[in-house]
């Protein structure tokens, strides 16, 4: 008789044991509902002798019904940020209109936005003139005037 068949019913709580810890190396993977789905197998096997083939079809079913309740509790991902600029914090620039601390002249120029210079580009224009930011490439703020 081999180690495996030793175990009986306690094999599903090995296998349960073993998903959860393999939720918390690959986090989001729905490890967590299987390992809740074998626990409650294992829990079933041990109540009530049934053969091997009916615990595994209980996995199935215990597995389908965990993961249907996880799909319905989990948080939803689609809900708006309330700082939906947090790691794009250029783009924020979009649409302001700044006064230009060095003319745009050849095409760049630069601009003082709250306590860094930005570099512009351009139609020309001299210091001191309004533009407006249409978009943001890199370190670099295309404008044109207000």
């Amino acid at each position: 008789m081999s180690f495996i068949e030793q175990l009986g019913s306690w094999n599903w709580f090995i296998l349960a044991g073993l998903l959860m810890i393999g939720e918390l190396a690959a986090p989001g993977a729905y490890l967590i509902w299987l390992g809740f789905a074998a626990a409650a197998t294992g829990l079933v096997a041990l109540a009530v002798a049934v053969g091997w083939q009916a615990q595994v079809v209980l996995f199935v079913v215990f597995a389908l019904l965990a993961v249907l309740v996880g799909y319905r509790i989990r948080p939803k991902a689609d809900k708006a940020s309330d700082r939906p600029f947090l790691n794009r914090r250029a783009e924020a620039l979009v649409g302001r209109v700044f006064t230009l601390d060095e003319p745009i002249s050849g095409g760049s120029g630069r601009v003082r936005v709250d306590d860094t210079v930005w570099r512009v580009e351009g139609a020309d224009a001299p210091a001191g003139s309004r533009v407006v930011v249409e978009r943001v490439d890199g370190a670099t703020l295309h404008v044109r005037p207000a």
